[in-house]
């Protein structure tokens, strides 16, 4: 058996504490839920979390059993999230963890696979292939749709992206508040139908190549599923185009209530780019800092080039109000 000594002791301390956090995390959540399979399921899964924990404390020979503080929060945080979403919530949340572990694990057996540590490693995988994973997916495969998931956050992504661009140019164009809200809530509502109206093309035209192709094997005498997606092409450019607008309100609200320059709306749409990446991070498996960075970036770059365009158009051209 390997000892703490064996191995990096931060990565001991990772390891338990992210299986200590997945236990009290299911703990929690069947305490919340009233949903009889939601809690069959995280009852199962509180056994397996129970014996990776008690497997990981023995391998590097730790008596570490206490959160720290970051997780913690993080654990209230989930709670008070899964309390306010209710069943879906907690479904999400299973889903969005089991994806992590998966790939947290997938990644720490690529570097260790040939070490003492990869033979542990696998074992833990084995168990997320096998067990956790089927029951987390037979339990939110029916409940979730993760098509309308991404077309919500990529709606509200899309969006706000885009129309702090807008009123960043606008502003360097016009420099007129009441001009810029004009310009960018006409911008907001042409973007929002644009966004509605190509998901709808989208998801018709894929629908559609669908039928064809099931129709062909069914002519041919070719076993063939059903046909079609779970979601329409119209509740789906609805999802999309309302999103997208919700988004594009985050950089237009200061300017309605007051701002004279795109500096709040740009710090609002950064807090909102924050929590938006976060959430789609974690619910997707991606890596949430990354994620964050990303779109901060994406941001500063829209809102710059914007702006020395809004500037060059009123130097060059004259543009004025």
């Amino acid at each position: 058996m390997a000892t703490a000594a064996s191995h990096d002791p931060a990565l001991a301390r990772m390891l338990i504490l992210e299986e200590l956090f997945d236990l009290s995390l299911y703990k929690a959540l069947r305490n919340i839920s009233d949903d009889t399979e939601s809690q069959k399921v995280l009852d199962e899964l509180i056994v397996v979390e129970t014996q990776h924990l008690a497997f990981w404390q023995k391998f590097f020979d730790s008596r570490l059993t206490a959160l720290d503080p970051g997780r913690r929060l993080k654990l209230q945080f989930m709670i008070l999230a899964c309390r306010l979403l209710g069943t879906t919530g907690i479904h999400l949340v299973l889903e969005a963890i089991e994806v992590h572990g998966v790939r947290k694990y997938l990644t720490l057996w690529n570097i260790y696979k040939d070490q003492p540590l990869g033979n542990a490693l696998k074992g833990i995988l084995m168990d997320e292939f096998k067990h956790e994973d089927v029951l987390v997916s037979q339990l939110t495969e029916r409940k979730i749709n993760p098509e309308r998931i991404r077309n919500i956050f990529l709606g509200l992504n899309d969006g706000l992206v885009e129309i702090l661009g807008a009123v960043s140019g606008f502003f360097g164009a016009f420099g007129d508040a009441m001009t810029v809200l004009i310009a960018a809530s006409t911008t907001a509502v042409a973007g929002a139908i644009s966004m509605g109206a190509g998901a709808y093309a989208a998801l018709n035209s894929e629908t559609e190549v669908k039928t064809t192709d099931l129709n062909k094997k069914r002519f041919l005498g070719e076993t063939a599923g059903e046909s079609g997606t779970e979601e329409s092409p119209l509740r789906s450019a609805v999802v999309v185009g309302c999103s997208y607008f919700l988004g594009a309100l985050v950089p237009v609200l200061p300017v309605l209530l007051g701002a004279k320059t795109a500096v709040v709306s740009l710090f609002t749409a950064g807090a909102m780019t924050i929590l938006v990446s976060t959430l789609l991070a974690f619910l997707s498996g991606m890596d949430i800092k990354k994620r964050v960075a990303l779109n901060l970036v994406i941001i500063t770059i829209a809102v710059g080039v914007t702006y020395a365009i809004g500037i060059a158009a009123r130097t060059l051209w004259g543009v004025s109000v």
